[in-house]
């Protein structure tokens, strides 16, 4: 029997918002602002350990990725433009048909399955590749999903995965800055006391089975309105690498 770690409440902010995914000016402008520093992470992490050049056609072909928690497929459409066979899965289902329609249009061919990581893993499925990009703070037992994450990578495989500090200055900047003052987010869309610090994040992948080898903070700059990574400052965002020995 699948024990699932989602939680109704988060599934439901997400589902609110389903219809605004690939609207770069709506509830997910975020999102689409740091899209081209989380690909810069990403790309260049699986380049690394998979021996890939990604100046070359179709770098990614012949990988297997799993973007977990994938929404409207912001990140699923670059890794199958690269080459990648990609599965998108989401707990939320009306963002499936959302990233189906858009795909489609795009003439790229996703996977998009409304499930669960915990239904994939029991299902037997297995990725060299697993995205995990802002969702550890949305799920209800971090553990246990992580664990689910780990028994879905294949040996030597990958997960990247992505979440919040837990400090004042995210609270200020991800909280009261982003939902309440900026007004990016509906209020309510983080619970602060759900982020992950980095030393916390670390220890819980190495509890689920794997070995954490990187992590990079996601700095954003509001005087030049950009994102940029960083090998000091995780104080707000960060993203770590993670791999299956």
């Amino acid at each position: 029997m699948t024990i699932s770690t989602i939680d109704p409440s988060e599934v439901a902010k997400f589902e609110a918002m389903a219809a605004e995914w690939w609207d770069p000016q709506g509830k997910f402008k975020p999102l689409h602002e740091m899209n081209p520093c989380r690909l810069d992470y990403i790309t260049s992490q699986i380049a690394a350990e998979f021996g890939r050049e990604l100046r070359g056609p179709l770098p990614f072909a012949g990988l297997r990725i799993l973007d977990i928690g994938c929404g409207g497929g912001l990140l699923s459409e670059p890794m199958a433009r690269l080459g990648a066979t990609v599965v998108g899965a989401d707990a939320a289902p009306r963002n499936i048909p959302v990233a189906e329609i858009h795909a489609a249009q795009m003439g790229l061919t996703i996977d998009y399955r409304h499930t669960t990581a915990e239904a994939l893993a029991d299902a037997g499925e297995q990725f060299d590749v697993v995205l995990n990009m802002e969702v550890v703070e949305h799920v209800a037992d971090p553990l246990a999903y992580l664990t689910a994450c780990q028994h879905l990578l294949k040996p030597g495989g990958l997960m990247l995965c992505s979440t919040l500090n837990r400090n004042a200055k995210s609270f200020a900047m991800a909280i009261v800055g982003a939902e309440y003052v900026m007004r990016w987010l509906p209020k309510g869309t983080h619970d602060w006391k759900k982020f992950i610090t980095p030393d916390e994040l670390y220890d819980l992948i190495r509890r689920a089975g794997l070995d954490p080898v990187d992590r990079k903070g996601m700095v954003f700059n509001p005087l030049g309105w950009s994102w940029s990574l960083s090998a000091r400052d995780l104080s707000v965002n960060y993203v770590t690498a993670s791999v299956k020995r």
